[in-house]
């Protein structure tokens, strides 16, 4: 018989990002998640302009569950860019507020941002290791 499976919890809360929005702040530009079939993996599809370079890629979302290994408590990810790079990240998103780490959860350089009462923003600061980083804003479109 099948194993029936379904997306984790932490990462169906995700689904408050589906959607296009615009990007202001440290980066600008537009960013775009959308589900992949099945609801396992959501996509980020980037385009912005950051310290003055452009920054284009795509970004699957989604816990790993490598062949025959239950699957990840995280939600983690890899961005891939235009220019050949790859990120990992690892996704919270906890009532309102929205943490995405770079690298390994509880690294020192994170995301952490919090939705408006609307929904359709959400504002907070990349933090870097040494006083780097910089607010960031996105809005729905």
């Amino acid at each position: 018989m099948a194993e029936t499976r379904e997306p984790s919890t932490e990462l169906k809360a995700l689904d408050r990002l589906v959607g296009t929005w615009a990007v202001t702040g440290g980066a600008e530009g537009t960013v775009r998640y959308e589900w992949m079939p099945g609801r396992f993996f959501l996509s980020q599809h980037v385009a912005l302009t950051q310290f003055g370079e452009s920054v284009s890629g795509l970004e699957l979302i989604g816990n790993l569950r490598p062949f025959g290994e239950p699957t990840g408590a995280d939600v983690v990810s890899r961005f891939y860019d235009s220019n050949g790079n790859t990120f990992d990240y690892v996704y919270e998103l906890d009532g309102d507020k929205l943490t995405i780490w770079a690298g390994a959860k509880g690294g020192p350089a994170y995301y952490e941002g919090t939705f408006g009462a609307d929904g359709d923003t959400v504002t907070g600061d990349w933090v870097y290791p040494g006083g780097g980083g910089y607010a960031s804003t996105m809005t729905r479109t």
